[in-house]
């Protein structure tokens, strides 16, 4: 089994799922191979809940680590979960996107994309530097408002 599986299923069992039952476990390998992982932690307050990918990454930058390569995603059911839209966004801020993802599907089992496929088209710091670079498209003292000075 792969190594990364393997930790991520071993971080899915500290999960703290009181209300979807739901584990996820990540184990995310930074560019020279140290490993960091992650589980859910469910809050009462749902949009306050930490994703395991999360939690992962932000272990491995508190640590000084930005660079990654792999990351694997485990669930207690083993459906082939893939990291949430939220989850991909925050690691294209530190993975480009040949980042490999392997998710588990169990019985040794295991579905693999690239960051890229699975987020195309992402918001990215350029995104932000070219938005500010360009003039503003909804500058109110345009003539064509339909109002007159």
């Amino acid at each position: 089994m792969d190594t990364l599986i393997e930790r991520a299923r071993e971080a899915l069992g500290a999960a703290h799922v009181p209300y979807s039952e739901y584990r996820v476990g990540a184990a995310l390998r930074t560019a020279d191979g140290e490993i960091f992982t992650g589980c859910n932690v469910e809050n009462a307050n749902y949009s306050n809940s930490l994703h395991a990918e999360e939690v992962a990454i932000g272990t491995a930058v508190t640590a000084g680590h930005h660079e990654f390569d792999r990351l694997a995603v485990s669930s207690g059911v083993r459906d082939g979960v893939t990291p949430c839209g939220m989850c991909r966004q925050t690691l294209a801020e530190f993975c480009g996107d040949d980042l490999t993802i392997v998710c588990d599907c169990g019985d040794g089992e295991v579905a693999t994309y690239t960051l890229g496929e699975l987020l195309p088209e992402t918001i990215s710091a350029s995104t932000l530097t070219d938005a500010a670079d360009n003039d503003s498209p909804h500058d109110m003292s345009d003539s064509d408002s339909g109002e007159s000075s």
